[in-house]
């Protein structure tokens, strides 16, 4: 009798385990699905906080654009800006636009185009709020919190692809500086963010051979691509047959009105020498000039000069493109300008053509323009030092193109948009952009996180 009990009482023992080991289990599991149903859900909710707030911010890239439109309009006609801010009572016209435009902050925007009236800010009234119509509900509270409009950058930036192979910018300085003042352009391509471990496997040193990059290939369109970058000046009075002339004057100034450089990128700075070598530049295979000489790559004035010439071999440059940096492009080179033929250059006649030989991959630019070196040509504080963190002998481009930095707020999520718009009335307006994108997804407060789209509407 005894040992009968003791058996049922080691089963319902084992039972008891069983059951509750089970129960343990099926816990575990549902606490997992729950875990992630929750983790789905908040991830999906801060992905529409997100985009809604990317929206608000383009909402303001929109207002940006219509605000500086009217300014072309309101400069056209021949109308300047108020020597005051606004105040209540004042009509929004031309000279109030043309104020808010030039003298731009956080709410300029929304005051220049009457999505705020004047006196009120966006701290008071939390932003221009964003809705389909007046009667809308706005349950995730959407507005653009602070759209500004810069006229005055230190560089010209662009996107190539294989639709928009060649892009043409017409420069022009502020600060007081003359397109005779310039000396080097510099040009960078290729943001590291496109590809995090790119290859150079277009360019073979050994050979002196490129690789062009070719369909079905991905590796190929990782790689730093060949650019070409065009001059085109004049001074004020030419003939159209000065532009067949690559000449040295009498004084021994070589002077030209057109030129095109060739950049190849390369991991090697030298011949046989990869990736962080000491050794000064060389012709790479006979087939490259060099450009890798005390730390950075030059192309003296011989680079545009020579392009033009009907005597010279014209050899493409090698440009030694670090494959670890920590800079914002992965390729950059400076080249010296010449002087233009028959006197000095002139400020109407100055153009730079970038160009994407062969279609890919794609790829964001930008051009830098200096004046001679001790030469101070950026703008400057009142005790005469550069401000913006620009070298003293970088040249300020001006109306060439438009920045819009705008914020958008959905709740408490931003997302902060910049686009470039072309600023040359005889260009006409096109949106560049955005070409950076500042803030990650599911974070609210914003980061500097490049993030590179190539977003064109011409």
């Amino acid at each position: 009798m005894k040992t009968t009990l003791k058996t049922k009482f080691k089963k319902g023992a084992a039972s008891f385990y069983i059951i509750a080991s089970s129960t343990l289990i099926l816990l575990v599991i549902a606490t997992s699905f729950a875990a992630i149903i929750i983790t789905a859900m908040t991830r999906s909710q801060n992905d529409d906080l997100s985009q809604s707030a990317y929206d608000s911010a383009l909402a303001g890239i929109e207002d940006a654009k219509l605000a500086f439109s009217n300014y072309q309009a309101c400069v056209a006609q021949g109308a300047t800006a108020k020597t005051h801010a606004p105040v209540a009572g004042e009509p929004l016209d031309c000279s109030a636009i043309m104020w808010y435009v030039e003298n731009s902050d956080c709410d300029s925007v929304a005051h220049a185009i009457g999505r705020l009236s004047v006196g009120s800010t966006s701290e008071s009234t939390g932003g221009v709020i964003i809705k389909e119509s007046e009667t809308a509900a706005n349950n995730m509270m959407q507005a653009y919190t602070c759209t500004k409009i810069v006229t005055s950058l230190a560089d010209y930036r662009g996107t190539l692809s294989p639709t928009n192979q060649m892009q043409v910018a017409k420069v022009k300085f502020g600060n007081g500086v003359q397109a005779r003042d310039i000396k080097t352009v510099r040009v960078s391509w290729y943001m590291r963010s496109d590809s995090s471990n790119y290859a150079y496997t277009n360019f073979n040193a050994d050979s002196g051979r490129v690789v062009f990059p070719v369909s079905g290939f991905s590796i190929k369109t990782a790689t730093p691509p060949t650019i070409s970058i065009a001059l085109v000046q004049a001074t004020d009075n030419f003939s159209l047959n000065d532009f067949n002339l690559s000449m040295t004057d009498a004084s021994g100034v070589k002077r030209t009105n057109r030129g095109i450089v060739y950049l190849v990128p390369t991991g090697e700075n030298s011949r046989g020498q990869d990736d962080g070598g000491a050794a000064a530049s060389s012709s790479l295979a006979g087939n490259y000039r060099g450009s890798y000489s005390g730390g950075r790559n030059y192309i003296n004035e011989d680079g545009f000069y020579l392009s033009n010439s009907k005597v010279t071999k014209n050899l493409p440059y090698a440009v030694y493109c670090p494959k670890v940096s920590s800079d914002e492009f992965a390729c950059s080179a400076t080249i010296e300008v010449p002087k233009p033929v028959g006197g000095e250059r002139s400020n109407d006649n100055f153009l730079f053509a970038v160009t994407l030989p062969y279609g890919r991959p794609v790829t964001d630019f930008a051009l830098e323009f200096f004046c001679a070196d001790g030469t101070t040509c950026s703008p400057t504080d009142p005790e005469g030092n550069p401000v913006g963190g620009t070298p003293a002998n970088q040249a300020t481009l001006s109306g060439v193109q438009i920045e819009i930095d705008s914020t958008g707020r959905a709740n408490d999520l931003y997302r902060r948009v910049q686009a470039r718009l072309e600023g040359e009335q005889d260009f006409g307006l096109s949106v560049m952009g955005p070409l950076e994108l500042l803030g990650r997804q599911n974070e609210d407060v914003l980061k500097k996180d490049l993030t590179v789209t190539t977003e064109y509407n011409f």
